[in-house]
């Protein structure tokens, strides 16, 4: 079995759980790879010594792997979809940060989980990405023109609202004027779009939710559609440049540019113990039931 290995360092609350991981997987002779920055960090920490090849870019990434384990929250995961990209290559999530939707494995049966993945005993579920066009050239968006999670318009620098002229499949939806406007995925409706007000969708809907941030007129209310909808956004306002962002990569445009938003043509296959499957991770993270008169 080959592994790639991508993380973030958390100084003393990491520390166990890296020890145990590679602890398990030498012991059972699993060749690993890890990821160049992280692996330098480690040895800097002096939580590994042995010697192991590396890994920087997506490229480096094949099908000779079995699965890239992800060492930390869900932004990480995020991170580490940009390196699996479209190889097709699944992602098992472990838990070192705090809320983790997507990092299912946690620290306490980190032992019990990993054997699961030496026998093979999961399962995939199939993540939507979405694909950025823009009519406007930009370097950052050319290469990692997707996100897992979602694709936001956000105002840069002013405290003024923006409009965002919104067309689905090329028939006018809305002008949104707010802070911003969020595309999310079935995956991304957790994150930032349930923080402002959206509706949470499990991964197997074939859906993206339209959520607005903090707008003006208070009858804009989140929307579900299709996940086949062709979305075009133009954004206008005060300021000649707005923000858009992909998960964690942000890129500013001016505001003559077009963008337009669809369904990736590849998934990210995310490695799903029966254990934990996405309702109980649900109730765990928002506390349902937590409530006494439940």
């Amino acid at each position: 079995m080959k592994i790639a290995i991508f993380g973030q360092y958390y100084q003393n609350d990491t520390r166990p759980i890296i020890k145990d991981i590679f602890l398990f997987f030498n012991s059972n002779f699993v060749e690993l790879v890890i990821e160049e920055q992280f692996l330098e960090i480690l040895y800097k920490e002096e939580i590994l010594k042995n010697k192991y090849n590396t890994f920087n870019t997506h490229t480096c990434l094949d099908k000779t792997f079995d699965l890239l384990i992800s060492i930390g929250g869900d932004g990480t995961i995020l991170r580490a979809a940009t390196y699996v990209k479209d190889s097709g290559i699944p992602i098992l999530g472990i838990n070192a940060g705090r809320l983790g939707f997507l990092a299912k494995v946690q620290k306490d049966n980190i032992e019990q989980f990993l054997q699961f993945v030496i026998e093979k005993k999961y399962t995939i579920s199939e993540r939507t990405l979405l694909e950025l066009d823009c009519t406007q050239e930009n370097q950052e968006l050319h290469e990692l023109n997707f996100a897992m999670n979602e694709i936001t318009v956000s105002r840069k620098d002013t405290t003024s609202m923006i409009t965002i002229d919104t067309a689905l499949n090329n028939e006018h939806l809305n002008s949104y004027w707010a802070d911003g406007l969020i595309i999310s995925t079935p995956t991304g409706s957790t994150g930032y779009s349930l923080s402002c007000g959206g509706p949470v969708l499990t991964p197997e809907v074939k859906g993206l939710v339209i959520t607005p941030i903090a707008p003006h007129n208070l009858n804009a209310r989140p929307l579900v559609i299709p996940d086949d909808t062709e979305i075009t956004l133009k954004v206008s306002g005060r300021e000649e440049q707005y923000l858009v962002s992909l998960d964690s990569r942000i890129a500013t445009l001016n505001n003559n540019a077009i963008l337009t938003i669809k369904k990736a043509s590849f998934s990210i296959k995310m490695i799903e113990i029966k254990e934990e499957p996405f309702l109980k991770t649900l109730r765990n993270k928002l506390l349902w039931g937590e409530d006494k008169r439940n």
